[in-house]
């Protein structure tokens, strides 16, 4: 699941981002910062970064972003502002040959950040050396009750499928019902996928059920792997609702299962089931569907 990325290409595609959309001047003065050697200078830029390069939106090409996802699957720079993309920019300059004094200084980053150094240094996870290192350092993150930081590790940020643990994992999407984030737009939702996230998300629907409160339909994208008898009469409450976005989560559960009374079921809706067949209908197009219903 760890991935392996050629951080000379990263910083070469980087570097001819920004040399674009910074003024001469700014982009004279990012070259000239250290980047190892004086730690104090170092922090000090790190800070001052939003001051010399403004805080713009950068404007990049589908092209660009496509280059990107083959540099680093996973990895996008869509949204980002100038200053957040050179933070990451110098985060790649920094001399990591030596692994203590490399971590030492990021964690000193974290450890003194704001939020918007700290949105820089979670989304900068995927592209940081020595990855396997930050687990424990992203777990911490996904208890943050800090509402753009956690958007930053949940959303569109391939490092927690990636290192997490299989509790850490469970713990973010849990997390990720909890505080209403786009489900869909998680890294590896599918592919990480476990019984334990089930019987867990299984157990949250119940708890909102009984407290008479909607659940949200891509959490049985979660369970639909592990339907079986234990859980089955959750899917037929999901199909009995009078919601067609919940009940095509059912069907698509149903789908995605290898439970035999799920596929049954299934076949009784043979319109959605051929729709589904067919790819006109899928989690993500659900998640559109939802999302427009709002």
């Amino acid at each position: 699941m760890m991935h392996v990325f050629q951080a000379e290409r990263l910083n070469a595609f980087l570097t001819g981002i920004i040399e674009q959309q910074l003024t001469p001047a700014a982009w004279q003065w990012l070259q000239q910062q250290p980047s190892s050697g004086d730690i104090g200078q170092f922090n000090k830029t790190f800070v001052l970064i939003p001051r010399k390069t403004g805080k713009e939106y950068i404007q990049v090409s589908v092209e660009q972003l496509n280059s990107l996802q083959q540099i680093r699957p996973g990895f996008s720079i869509e949204g980002y502002s100038i200053d957040r993309l050179c933070r990451v920019w110098l985060l790649l300059q920094l001399d990591n040959t030596n692994e203590d004094a490399y971590i030492k200084i990021i964690e000193n980053l974290f450890l003194a950040a704001e939020v918007n150094e700290l949105v820089t240094l979670y989304g900068a996870l995927p592209v940081l050396a020595y990855p396997q290192k930050w687990a424990a350092r992203c777990a911490e993150g996904i208890r943050s009750n800090i509402g753009a930081v956690l958007e930053t590790i949940i959303c569109n940020n391939p490092y927690p499928s990636e290192y997490l643990s299989e509790a850490a994992w469970n713990q973010l999407v849990l997390k990720a019902f909890f505080t209403e984030k786009n489900i869909d737009c998680i890294i590896g939702l599918d592919k990480r996928a476990n019984k334990a996230l089930a019987d867990t998300l299984c157990d949250y629907a119940h708890e909102r059920w009984a407290a008479s409160r909607t659940v949200h339909p891509q959490l049985w994208r979660c369970v639909a792997p592990f339907i079986d008898a234990g859980n089955f009469s959750d899917i037929q409450k999901v199909l009995e609702s009078k919601n067609p976005v919940e009940q095509k989560a059912a069907l698509l559960a149903c789908y995605n299962s290898n439970y035999e009374p799920a596929k049954t079921l299934l076949h009784e809706y043979s319109e959605i089931e051929n729709t589904i067949e067919s790819g006109e209908l899928n989690w993500h197009s659900l998640a559109k569907e939802a999302a427009a219903a709002v």
